[in-house]
């Protein structure tokens, strides 16, 4: 069975469950050929007894619009998180989690399914596309933000904090990394690995986008939006 690329945005009022609520959730499916084939999304009811960060509260007076796309039509997550499984479920493939970064994406995720749905279809794992990037481009890991990635990963999407714009944004530009990766691995693979079942057509050489490189950040709860 083939893989499904589910890249998975969400947005939150603080940096972990349960203390702070994960405010707005999406997935956009796509196949490793970057046809986007479904989309989930979902505004969420804050947690009982939870309350918002305040570094992240001062971030969100920040985001207008972002932050009122994510509070209509609220959805209970005792019922959303189990349609969401169901849907994932259904798709026509392996789904694999993809997140940016997934470190903090697919912790809201996790700990969401398996309080509300009680299973995760996606096992324990999760892709990180910023990991990615650092075995493809060879920069230090801490390097590797937007500006410095290949022009050609970016196809024109919006990046406006609203969850499913986000994630369909940060798939395609996954599954362009997955097609610089593939032809990486038929050109020069390592020994004794296995060859991809297909050989796409050959894409540009890895070139640094010509963007004035940003300063390293440190990761904590507002900067994951900044950064990404």
């Amino acid at each position: 069975m083939h893989e499904i690329y589910v890249s998975t945005d969400i947005e939150a009022d603080g940096p972990i469950p349960g203390p702070h609520s994960m405010l707005s959730f999406a997935s956009a499916a796509y196949t490793a050929d970057k046809q986007l084939i479904a989309t989930f999304s979902a505004n969420l009811e804050t947690l009982p007894g939870a309350e918002a960060h305040p570094v992240q509260a001062a971030w969100w007076k920040t985001q207008r619009e972002a932050w009122e796309a994510c509070r209509t039509d609220l959805r209970k997550p005792e019922e959303a998180l189990p349609a969401y499984v169901e849907w994932v479920e259904a798709l026509p493939g392996k789904p694999v989690f993809v997140g940016m970064p997934a470190g903090f994406d697919f912790t809201f995720m996790f700990w969401y399914m398996m309080r509300f749905a009680g299973r995760c279809p996606f096992s324990w794992s999760a892709l990180d596309i910023k990991t990615l990037a650092f075995a493809l481009t060879g920069l230090p890991y801490r390097k590797c933000i937007k500006p410095r990635m290949p022009k050609h990963w970016f196809d024109e999407h919006p990046h406006t904090h609203v969850a499913l714009d986000d994630a369909i944004e940060q798939g395609a530009l996954f599954c362009n990394m997955l097609a610089d990766l593939r032809v990486w691995q038929t050109t020069s693979p390592l020994p004794g690995a296995k060859q991809p079942a297909s050989q796409p057509a050959s894409q540009p050489a890895l070139q640094p986008a010509s963007q004035p490189a940003e300063p390293e950040r440190i990761e904590q709860n507002d900067a994951k939006s900044a950064s990404k």
